[in-house]
C-alpha cells in the first residue's frame, strides 16, 4: 500500500514526487530507489520532456536523500552505537548489514560515503557508521550529495532509455 502511494506521488507529481519518495527511501528503506527513479526516467519520456530533466529529477532526487542521510547522520552522531542498537529493529536495520556499512566505512574512510551512496544495501546505512565515527559533517554532505546524484541520475536514465527501448519494440 505505502509503495503504490509512492509510485502514485511520484507519476503525478514529477519533482516533489521524486524529492519526497528520496527523502522517504533514505530514512524508512522500505522504497526501493531502483524502482523510483527508473518510474520517473519513464515519466519524462512518456510526458516528452526534453532530456535535461533526468538531470533534474536525479539532483532532486540526490537532495531529497541527501537531506534523508543527514537525519540519520545526526542520530547516529546524537545517539551513538549502543543508543542506535535498542532502535534497529524498528527502522528495520538489519544487524550484518550495519556491520557491512561498518567495515566499509572503517577500510575507505570519508570516501566510503561517497562509494557507498552507490552500493544498494550500503547506500542506505552508511550514513549510521558516518555519524557513529564523527565524520566531517560538511565532508558528509558533499559526499553523500554527490553519490545520490550520481545514482539518481543513472536510475533516471535506465527507466528513460528502457522506456525508449519499450517503445521503440512496439
Amino acid at each position: 500500500m505505502f509503495i503504490e502511494w509512492v509510485i502514485a506521488l511520484v507519476s503525478d507529481n514529477l519533482y516533489p514526487g521524486v524529492f519526497l519518495a528520496a527523502l522517504l527511501e533514505t530514512v524508512f528503506p522500505p522504497i526501493p530507489s531502483e524502482a523510483v527513479f527508473p518510474l520517473a526516467g519513464y515519466i519524462v519520456l512518456k510526458n516528452e520532456m526534453p532530456i535535461i530533466h533526468i538531470f533534474g529529477v536525479g539532483i532532486t532526487g540526490g537532495a531529497g536523500a541527501t537531506l534523508g542521510a543527514f537525519i540519520i547522520y545526526i542520530i547516529a552522531l546524537k545517539l551513538g552505537r549502543t543508543g542506535l542498537a535498542k532502535y534497529m529493529k524498528y527502522a528495520k536495520i538489519n544487524p550484518d548489514k550495519l556491520t557491512k556499512a561498518d567495515k566499509w566505512f572503517e577500510k575507505y574512510g570519508d570516501k566510503s560515503v561517497l562509494l557507498g551512496r552507490l552500493v544498494p544495501g550500503i547506500r542506505e546505512l552508511v550514513s549510521i557508521p558516518a555519524g557513529i565515527f564523527g565524520m566531517n559533517p560538511k565532508k558528509f554532505l558533499i559526499f553523500t550529495f554527490i553519490g545520490s546524484c550520481l545514482w539518481s541520475i543513472l536510475l533516471t536514465a535506465i527507466g528513460y532509455y528502457l522506456g525508449v527501448a519499450t517503445i521503440d519494440i512496439f
